[in-house]
């Protein structure tokens, strides 16, 4: 059921302490396909999230861990994840349109659509870079226009590293670029939620563990706040 966005403000209370400390760990999702855990019981608004092996959970120990299952839980949202490892929005997409993710997020009706796609086309910004920006647009208008009813945010790309090449900040601003052309929500500063704490990034050297999941989603919650959500 959708709900007004007069509505849309949620307590939540953010616990994260415990986690903190904890030492970084192998992931215990292998597979690439997605993972989908729904938060227990919720009949509260549905939430679908766009993103990549961050947001898929990888480098948590558990999927019940990533930071958008945790988020979703203390929210009471009914979570939607079909985020993919890999994934950019040209990186290792091989489908654009019917079938690919705004498809299937856009098929499933959401009250609120989280964007946090981006990191990994830093990897292939030379081969995709003409193509990006319009594909980043392409997919921010699909999404709005197939779900008008839908409230759309977009997450500044992440980054896990101190050092930053020069392709880290030129996507962050076509994401920006984008999300406000389609008038989406769009919170900053994500690439750096995690720069400077290796403490809080698995054994890849690339992904979150437990508490960068937890770290996450603690600064997430603090910028939807900020947004009334």
């Amino acid at each position: 059921m959708k709900f007004d966005a007069l509505a849309r403000t949620v307590m939540a209370t953010v616990v994260v302490a415990a986690t903190l400390g904890l030492a970084a760990c192998a992931s215990a999702v292998a597979s690439d396909g997605p993972v989908f855990v729904a938060a227990a019981d919720s009949d509260g608004p549905r939430v679908a999230f766009y993103g990549d092996s961050y947001t898929r959970g990888t480098g948590a120990t558990d999927p019940s861990l990533r930071w958008s299952t945790v988020l979703s839980g203390q929210h009471g949202w009914s979570e939607f994840n079909p985020s993919v490892s890999g994934l950019g929005f040209m990186r290792n997409r091989t489908l654009f349109g019917e079938g690919d993710l705004p498809g299937l997020i856009i098929a499933d009706d959401p009250d609120v659509v989280i964007v946090s796609l981006g990191l990994n086309d830093n990897f292939t910004f030379d081969a995709y870079s003409d193509e990006l920006p319009g594909q980043i647009l392409s997919d921010f208008e699909r999404l709005s226009l197939g779900l008008p009813n839908t409230r759309l945010i977009v997450v500044e790309p992440f980054w896990y590293k101190t050092e930053r090449p020069a392709s880290v900040d030129v996507i962050i601003s076509w994401v920006r670029d984008a999300a406000l052309a389609v008038d989406a929500d769009y919170i900053s500063g994500a690439s750096y939620w995690l720069s400077a704490h290796p403490e809080w990034i698995s054994n890849d050297n690339l992904h979150p563990n437990d508490a960068g999941h937890a770290v996450i989603a603690a600064q997430m919650d603090r910028a939807l706040r900020a947004l009334n959500l």
